[in-house]
């Protein structure tokens, strides 16, 4: 049943012997997470590493409540009781017709009996049994109402990008001033996933209360003793530069802490290129990974830096499998408007992209936020980009934009946002305390899926 479709009910007197209705259905993952929220239902066989994979063919017996409610007898019905017999497991995309046909009426109560069978797209049996209701006496027209929207969280994109990192050989990791349990436990868990190799870069003394504290085990964590956040930001830095570490990760300290020992000229590990920030959102309502860049680093970027800000990104997201990203040069609207800096940066960024100034991806702008997300938006405006409605990358005009456009994602669309910087000679992974789990480990996968593409040091920046 949907909104706004016609529903009529069978009374006790109409119902015959022998009379039946059915329902066909496709069964979906958020199906299964529905009925195991609402059940409480975490039996383990139902779920596996990456997910929810299949449903007890119990399922076929919610169907059948469905149908006895909103079609034989329909509204007004009351369930007295049931019988059912499950014969296999079901699992996402399997599609399963149910049908009800009655078998006994009993005057004196109302009662009706129906016999219930449901079966799959091929045929066989998935659950079979009998149902008792009472039936309506009253006879009820009518069209069924607004149902509500229910969105699901999803994680898929982060899985398979972890997934993909199992085939990637760990990284050494200098980790700056790991010293909270947040900061720690990210690390840890990105160990155990074989996504990196740590360098545990702080006070040794705090370090190893903290693991005591959370009772995990640091075997195989190098610890390089530092008596302080800045030293340990130092002392992290110089182990990148020495080549004993591919990437660089925060800890519990302040961002400026890290980055000011990462561009400092004598001692950092600047590059030619710009630095700047990538946000990876997992947005349920999105198909694919969504960068935003930069939300961090660059308050107010020149084209120039621009040129660095997107060629960072399109760098990253053809190292995760995007063989040509597609990067929606944002601003408030579609035209380039000369009073509008960002639409003049978005015409000069894409010419720039066609002269080979910018190599590897598709650049298109400057488009508004909704044409760059939604092919529905920009077909109402007559756009046609193969940008718009399926952008990869998405660079916005400043930081304070970009930063106000993820923390929206997130907070309001329920996103996760994993993060990196890009543009010094190894990727940076930056977490914070507000992210999950999964977030940061999608951090530590992007990164080490990364620096492994990386057959070459990246220079650093001429002293």
């Amino acid at each position: 049943m949907t909104s706004g479709e016609t529903i009529v009910n069978r009374t006790f007197d109409e119902i015959r012997i022998g009379e039946s209705a059915s329902s066909t259905r496709t069964l979906t993952r958020d199906d299964i997470a529905l009925f195991g929220a609402l059940s409480r239902d975490v039996n383990p066989t139902h779920y596996g590493s990456l997910g929810l994979l299949t449903a007890h063919s119990m399922w076929g017996g919610v169907l059948t409540s469905a149908v006895l409610g909103t079609q034989l007898p329909g509204p007004g019905t009351i369930y007295l009781g049931q019988s059912l017999r499950f014969y296999r497991p079901i699992g996402p995309g399997d599609t399963l017709t149910t049908k009800v046909t009655v078998t006994d009426k009993r005057s004196a109560t109302r009662a009706v009996v129906l016999d219930c069978e449901c079966v799959d797209d091929k045929g066989e049996k998935v659950m079979s049994g009998t149902a008792e209701v009472i039936a309506p006496t009253e006879k009820y027209t009518g069209q069924v109402g607004q149902l509500p929207e229910i969105s699901l969280r999803r994680q898929e994109k982060y899985d398979r990008l972890i997934e993909r990192c199992r085939g990637v050989p760990p990284v050494a990791t200098a980790v700056a001033h790991p010293c909270d349990a947040s900061s720690l436990t990210g690390v840890i868990d990105a160990a155990k996933a074989g996504m990196i190799v740590p360098w545990l870069v702080g006070p040794a003394a705090k370090i190893k209360a903290v693991a005591e504290q959370l009772k995990v085990d640091l075997a195989g964590c190098e610890i390089v003793d530092a008596p302080h956040s800045h030293a340990a930001a130092e002392k992290a830095v110089e182990l990148v530069r020495l080549g004993k570490a591919q990437l660089l990760m925060k800890g519990s300290l302040h961002t400026d802490e890290l980055m000011g020992a990462v561009v400092r000229k004598e001692t950092g590990l600047r590059t030619p290129r710009r630095i700047s920030h990538c946000f990876i959102l997992d947005v349920s309502t999105y198909p694919k990974p969504l960068i935003i860049t930069d939300a961090a680093v660059n308050i107010y970027p020149a084209l120039a830096d621009k040129v660095d800000i997107v060629q960072n990104a399109i760098d990253m997201v053809r190292a995760l499998g995007v063989e040509r990203p597609k990067v929606a040069i944002l601003s408030a609207v579609e035209t380039v408007n000369p009073k509008i800096q960002s639409t003049l940066d978005a015409a000069a960024l894409c010419k720039m992209a066609d002269r080979g100034q910018i190599r590897g991806a598709v650049l298109d702008g400057p488009l508004a936020f909704d044409n760059a997300i939604s092919k529905t938006a920009a077909e109402i405006k007559g756009i046609t980009s193969p940008v718009a409605g399926d952008a990869d990358i998405l660079l916005v005009p400043d930081l304070e934009a970009g930063n106000m456009l993820a923390k929206n994602l997130t907070f309001l669309a329920g996103a996760d946002a994993a993060g990196i910087v890009l543009g010094a000679r190894v990727p940076i992974i930056l977490t914070s305390r507000a992210d999950s789990v999964r977030a940061r480990m999608a951090s530590c996968a992007v990164a080490a899926i990364y620096a492994s593409t990386q057959h070459a040091a990246v220079p650093l920046a001429a002293e």
